[in-house]
């Protein structure tokens, strides 16, 4: 089923896929911490291009996909989970506001491809930083993608304690 880079095709998301995405983010996150249909839609209408989704070639349907919002901002705030307007083009920094894999895409490095090709392709648009919040558990797992943890961050997301993890554009 896994057959490395070719299984993949890598882009901006469409508005036709709105639906999938926000089912994927259902799945992905339990209830308290997942984007609401509502935030996912107007993310994908006022922000395709700060989507890169995965799509399986064999199925033509999304497997995984990263999203944030774009800001001269260094800091982590739950606003930019529900709030587009935040939303700067030409921001320094893109606040990541979830990284989805389907659970039977996981565990073969699509996660780390989905953030080494978002960060190639960011840096490409003249940005320093990508910014996400991650709970204790996915500490271990960023830093091994390039991201540092910068301690507990300014945020209470679904009631949950969160570390901040930078990842420096170079």
């Amino acid at each position: 089923m896994h057959n490395g880079k070719k299984q993949f095709i890598f882009r901006n998301i469409e508005k036709s896929e709105t639906e999938q995405a926000i089912s994927i983010e259902q799945i992905c996150f339990p209830p308290n911490e997942a984007c609401s249909a509502e935030s996912m839609t107007e993310r994908i209408a006022v922000t395709p291009e700060l989507f890169l989704v995965a799509i399986d070639n064999s199925t033509g349907k999304i497997a995984g996909f990263f999203n944030g919002i774009a800001t001269d901002e260094e800091s982590f705030r739950d606003e930019f989970f529900t709030d587009i307007r935040l939303h700067e083009p030409d921001g320094k920094c893109v606040m990541l506001l979830g990284l989805d894999v389907l659970p039977e895409y996981r565990g073969h490095g699509l996660a780390r491809e989905l953030v080494n090709r978002y960060a190639a392709r960011e840096k490409k648009n003249g940005r320093k930083f990508l910014v996400l919040t991650c709970l204790e558990d996915k500490v271990e797992m960023y830093k091994k993608m390039g991201f540092a943890d910068r301690g507990i961050a300014n945020s209470t997301w679904g009631n949950e304690q969160w570390h901040e993890m930078r990842y420096v554009i170079e």
